[in-house]
């Protein structure tokens, strides 16, 4: 079962950030969101990890400045998120093939030589 919410130290974990980097987004975006108890611990909702995902590409992967990813997001979002959606399917093919291929040699050792 998914959790419903994250804390800060399970999101930053999940995009390889610090806490720290993900506070700094939550001022500077305003699609980040995340609900704050009355001790201001931050819990992460979906949508919230989602923003996270799409600002994580744009500055971290593609190396824009926050100015240039919140220029690409408000001009064009919709692209945004396919192109997201795309790499990171991409990266799961990836993935699953090179570890097709690391079970294929793991086998080829077992095999007579021909």
């Amino acid at each position: 079962m998914k959790k419903i919410l994250y804390s800060i130290q399970e999101v930053a974990k999940m995009f390889d950030v610090n806490a720290s980097t993900l506070r700094y987004w939550e001022k500077e975006f305003d699609s980040i969101r995340p609900y704050k108890s009355d001790k201001g611990t931050r819990q992460y909702r979906g949508e919230d990890i989602e923003a996270i995902r799409l600002v994580h590409h744009l500055v971290r992967e593609k190396g824009l400045t926050i100015s240039g990813a919140k220029q690409q997001l408000k001009d064009n979002k919709g692209k945004v998120v396919q192109t997201e959606e795309v790499i990171r399917r991409l990266k799961s093919v990836r993935s699953e093939l090179l570890t097709l291929r690391e079970e294929i040699e793991a086998m080829e050792k077992y095999l007579p030589n021909s």
